[in-house]
């Protein structure tokens, strides 16, 4: 029943209380790693991606692609990405000059 919440209330109890947040702009994407957590303190991370985007009329809107990260899976999540990134490192160093 959201109409009993405030805004704030509906997130923090439904969808996790914003502890951290880092945006990361990258041409035309921005990114955000937003740490949240939840009723039992437990913490996790979600991961929006957000990209400017123009309809035909040209009426703005953004478009946002979520993941969300939890406890469990932070350790093995950072080490497929930390593996993925240093391939490409090593396959295509000039991503990273």
């Amino acid at each position: 029943m959201r109409e009993n919440y405030t805004n704030n209330e509906f997130e923090r109890e439904h969808i996790g209380e914003e502890i951290y947040s880092k945006p990361v702009r990258a041409g035309k994407r921005t990114y955000f790693f937003d740490v949240k957590a939840t009723r039992g303190d437990d913490y996790f991370i979600t991961i929006t991606e957000s990209r400017k985007k123009s309809l035909p009329d040209g009426e703005v809107f953004y478009e946002k692609q979520k993941l969300h990260l939890y406890k469990e899976d932070f350790e093995k999540f950072a080490e497929g990405l930390d593996e993925a990134i240093g391939f490409i490192k090593q396959t295509k160093p000039e991503y990273f000059e």
